[in-house]
């Protein structure tokens, strides 16, 4: 059910575009048409929020923006201690110190606006966050490095939302999948 409504999401933000000629593998655009409506957004957010979160996860955003930048920074620092690195790996890696600054920003611009309480969960979130990337740091086997490195399965879809609401001091709750017209009565597609 749910890979339905990824796949009634992904539909939902198309747009037409060129037609690929066959065989040509081209770009594949994947981001629609440019800048994303604010419906589109919403929709994205409540399919996001939605789903559960990972076990250790915070359930804040703001703790939760630490624990993802940890997890994606320590990926980084997983990667680049690999000898053997292939254009994809690169990629991966400079996307993922992309997305660790973007993490980064969200926490300082929202930090001012935390708790005490709230600033310590984070930091307590990012430190279990880091100490999981420790034992695959110091593995001597750079095999075993490796491929940690390329089963790393990424972050929940609620990392960018918690940082762009975060970022932007968004205190009213995130759309429910009721509110954008994705859950029939009596019917529950996150289970």
């Amino acid at each position: 059910m749910l890979t339905a409504l990824a796949f009634a999401a992904a539909l939902f933000s198309q747009t037409t575009g060129a037609q690929q000629a066959p065989g040509d593998d081209g770009p594949i655009m994947t981001a629609g048409r440019g800048a994303e409506s604010s419906s589109e957004l919403r929709l994205r957010e409540a399919l996001a929020y939605s789903n559960p979160l990972p076990r250790g996860a915070p359930d804040q955003d703001y703790p939760l923006v630490a624990w993802c930048d940890a997890l994606v920074s320590g990926h980084v620092r997983l990667g680049e201690t690999l000898t053997d690195r292939n254009p994809e790996d690169l990629e991966i890696i400079r996307l993922g110190r992309l997305e660790a600054s973007d993490f980064r920003s969200a926490l300082a611009v929202a930090g001012p606006r935390q708790t005490p309480a709230t600033r310590a969960a984070a930091a307590q979130a990012a430190e279990a966050a880091t100490a999981r990337w420790t034992p695959l740091l110091a593995q001597e086997d750079e095999m075993a490095r490796s491929q940690a490195f390329g089963l790393f399965f990424g972050l929940p879809g609620r990392c960018e939302h918690a940082a762009r609401r975060i970022r932007n001091d968004i205190a009213t709750q995130p759309a429910t999948l009721d509110e954008v017209g994705l859950r029939s009565e009596g019917v529950d597609p996150v289970q």
